[in-house]
């Protein structure tokens, strides 16, 4: 445990060095206050409560920016280090591959972490000190919206390691990882909606939909964060909501199965990897 602290401290150290922590910060705290400032102005003609607008909006933003934040600074994490020669460095002190994929997937992720908590953090304070009124249920609905922020990121985190431990170059690596994001972002989805048009319901139930939105981590996050907490009437999920069987618990042990199962299959490869 300790060579895995050791490892995830060095990752944030390099991240601080590189940028990363200040870049990811400012970026979301800068656009989840616009959205606060810009898209709270109506709530008081659609009647939704201010931070339930928030919610929505940073919910939004999460799906398309957070995955790729999250595979910008882990696509190389392996590949890059071998390019560098780092890795041959690394591995000649005593410590396993294992550790070393652990320890810095804790790394990044804790990056991650900070910058969502401190930059989504930063719009609920601002909203907060204009002296808006805001029920307890929205802060449960913005307290569940950066746990799974942070969940969606690590997913990603891991996936970005899959990529890294395949591939044997960094520029690969990139375009694998801007590839899977268009995938799981937008091509999913829009493949997913043209099959239901198509399909009219005849073999495509509720309940295969529902199961057919596990293959997708973002839709699960969207899931977790548009159909509960009384926000699905302002996200647009309404209906969704209204017939969705899947329950809180079960959209996080998918999400946890998405970081699980990526990270697993990472630290395989390069366990068989040759330096």
């Amino acid at each position: 445990m300790r060579t895995v602290v050791i490892i995830a401290f060095k990752e944030i150290q390099e991240g601080l060095r590189n940028r990363w922590v200040l870049a990811t910060t400012l970026l979301l705290a800068s656009l989840a206050l616009s959205l606060t400032f810009l898209g709270s102005a109506p709530t008081g003609n659609v009647g939704a409560g201010a931070l339930d607008v928030v919610v929505v909006s940073l919910s939004s933003l999460t799906i398309f920016l957070l995955p790729l934040i999250a595979l910008l600074i882990s696509h190389d994490a392996v590949v890059g280090e071998m390019e560098r020669g780092t890795m041959i460095l690394l591995l000649s002190y005593p410590v396993g591959r294992g550790q070393v994929i652990l320890g810095k997937f804790c790394g990044h992720v804790l990056i991650l972490a900070f910058a969502t908590i401190l930059g989504y953090g930063a719009a609920a304070g601002a909203l907060a000190i204009t002296g808006a009124s805001v029920l307890a249920a929205s802060w449960y609905a913005f307290a569940s919206m950066l746990g799974t922020s942070i969940m969606l990121g690590a997913v990603f985190v891991a996936i970005g390691y899959l990529i890294s431990s395949l591939v044997r170059d960094r520029g690969t690596a990139a375009g694998l990882s801007v590839g899977i994001w268009l995938l799981m972002v937008l091509v999913f989805d829009m493949a997913l909606l043209g099959i239901l048009v198509v399909d009219q319901g005849q073999i495509v139930s509720a309940t295969v939909l529902e199961w057919l939105l596990f293959l997708n981590p973002t839709d699960l996050y969207r899931l977790a964060n548009l159909t509960g907490f009384n926000v699905s009437q302002f996200s647009g999920m309404a209906g969704l909501s209204g017939t969705a069987t899947t329950g809180f618990a079960a959209l996080l042990l998918g999400l946890l199965v998405w970081i699980v199962a990526p990270l697993g299959l990472a630290t395989t490869f390069f366990a068989r990897r040759e330096l």
